[in-house]
Order: structure tokens, then sequence, then C-alpha cells
């Protein structure tokens, strides 16, 4: 008992999910996936991404 609230939610997301038109970017969507979007990194990473740059490089 007391499945019926969270049941009748998931239906809605669900229906939502279903029926819902959107229109996906998938050129930021890419970019954002593969790292590309030009932004810098920061002072406290720097360290973290030049040990990752350097091994990706051999």
């Amino acid at each position: 008992m007391g499945r019926g609230r969270a049941k009748a939610k998931q239906t809605k997301v669900a229906r939502n999910l279903k029926y819902r038109t959107f229109d996906p970017d998938f050129g930021s969507l890419q970019q954002e996936l593969h790292g590309e979007s030009g932004d810098p990194i920061p002072d406290q990473y720097a360290d973290l991404a030049a040990q990752y740059e350097d091994r990706d490089a051999s």
C-alpha cells in the first residue's frame, strides 16, 4: 500500500517524456562531451590538466 502517489507521479513523468516535443542542440552537446568548449582551465586544476595532456601525448 502507499504506492498510489509514486506510481501516479512516475506515470505523469513518463507521459511528459513521451509526448513532449523538443529540439535538441546536438552541436553544443558534442562540444560539451568532447571538451571543445574553449573554457579556460581554473588555476587550481592547471597542474592536473598538464599531467593528463602529457599522458595523452605519449
